[in-house]
C-alpha cells in the first residue's frame, strides 16, 4: 500500500468507490465542518475537503481535513498550485501527512478575477502534472523537488487529480490523463457526467490507450436542485456539458418537486455509470447540500460500504 488511505484500500481491493465533498466555510466555525461531515459519515469511502474553491477565502483544506475525520471520514486534500509556490507545497505536503491525512488530490486552482480577491496575484509556480510528480517523488525517491533527500519519514499519499472528459478537443484530455498517470497519479475524478453518449466515447478512448489499468478513474455526480442550476451550469460553466434533454426534464417537473428530481438523476446516472468498463467509482458533489448524498448513494445500491480496516 503506498498510504493508509481507506480511499486506496477500497480502489485497490476492486470495490466500486464512493467519494463526496466538503467546501469549509468563509470563517473559523469549525463546527459546520463536523456537521457537513457528520451527515456523510459511513456513507462514502473518502471526502474532498476543497481548497479556497473559486478562488474565494475560506478555512484551509487541511484544516477542514482535520475536523472531518473527527467525525469518521477519510479527508482528500486539496491543494492548488494557484496560492503556494514549490516550497509552500512541499511544506504544506509533509505537513499534512505528519498530520496522518493520506490522500491529497492536485490541482491547479481557479483563476483569482473568479474569486472575491480580483487584485491577488496568483503563484502558479507548478502547474497540476507538476505538483503530481513533485508528490511522487517525494512519496517514493524520498526526495524534494530540488533533488535533495528528505531525511526521515516520507509522505505516504494517495495521489489524486481532476480530469475534464468534455473540454474540446476530448482526445487532448486523454492525453492529459495520460500525462498525469505518467507523473504518478493514483486515481481521478472527473467533471459532472449530464452527457452519458460522450463520457461513454470518452471512457472508450481511455480504455484503447489502457489507461483505465494505471488510474483509478472516479466519474463526476451532482445532483441538480433547480432549473436555475442547470441553466448556469450549460451556460456559465465553462468545459461542463449539460444536454438540452436534462434542462426540458426539469421544466416539465413542477418546481417543488425539481430538487427530488435532481436526486432522482443522480441515481440514475450513478446506475448507468457502474456498468461502464474502466469507471471505478463516483465522486458525489453536492456542496452545500449534503443532506442529498446519503439518499443517493443508498438508492444508487451503494451501502453498505466496505470496511477494509
Amino acid at each position: 500500500m503506498k498510504s493508509a488511505s481507506n480511499l486506496e484500500k477500497v480502489l485497490e481491493a476492486g470495490h466500486f468507490a464512493v467519494t463526496a465533498e466538503v467546501g469549509p466555510p468563509q470563517s473559523a466555525d469549525g463546527d459546520e465542518v463536523r456537521e457537513k461531515a457528520a451527515i456523510l459519515s459511513g456513507k462514502i469511502d473518502a471526502c474532498n475537503v476543497t481548497d479556497g474553491q473559486t478562488a474565494v477565502v475560506r478555512m484551509s483544506s487541511i484544516a477542514g481535513a482535520l475536523l472531518g475525520r473527527e467525525k469518521g471520514l477519510d479527508p482528500v486534500v486539496q491543494m492548488t498550485c494557484r496560492d503556494r509556490n514549490r516550497i509552500a507545497l512541499q511544506m504544506d505536503i509533509l505537513g499534512m501527512a505528519a498530520l496522518g491525512l493520506n490522500n491529497i488530490l492536485c490541482l491547479t486552482g481557479d483563476y483569482v478575477s473568479f474569486g472575491d480577491h480580483p487584485q491577488a496575484k496568483s503563484v502558479h509556480d507548478m502547474d497540476s502534472i507538476q505538483l503530481i510528480k513533485m508528490v511522487k517523488d517525494m512519496r517514493d525517491e524520498g526526495i524534494l523537488q530540488n533533488g535533495e533527500e528528505i531525511k526521515g519519514d516520507l509522505p505516504r499519499l494517495y495521489i489524486g487529480a481532476a480530469v475534464n472528459p468534455f473540454a474540446d478537443p476530448p482526445e487532448y484530455r486523454v492525453d492529459r490523463l495520460a500525462k498525469k498517470a505518467a507523473a504518478g497519479v493514483d486515481f481521478v475524478q472527473t467533471q459532472l457526467v449530464y452527457n452519458l453518449p460522450k463520457f461513454e466515447k470518452w471512457m472508450e478512448m481511455v480504455r484503447d490507450r489502457g489507461l483505465h489499468k494505471k488510474v483509478k478513474i472516479l466519474a463526476g455526480v451532482t445532483p441538480i436542485k433547480s432549473i436555475g442550476a442547470a441553466r448556469y451550469m450549460k451556460t456559465r460553466v465553462p468545459g461542463l456539458d449539460v444536454p438540452d434533454e436534462v434542462i426540458e426534464r426539469f421544466q416539465s417537473i413542477d418546481k417543488e418537486h425539481r430538487a427530488q428530481e435532481g436526486i432522482a438523476l443522480a441515481i440514475e446516472t450513478i446506475k448507468k455509470l457502474k456498468d461502464i468498463e474502466g469507471v471505478a467509482g463516483v465522486h458525489v458533489m453536492a456542496i452545500e447540500w449534503e443532506e442529498a448524498v446519503p439518499e443517493i448513494v443508498q438508492k444508487a445500491g451503494l451501502l453498505p460500504r466496505p470496511s477494509l480496516n
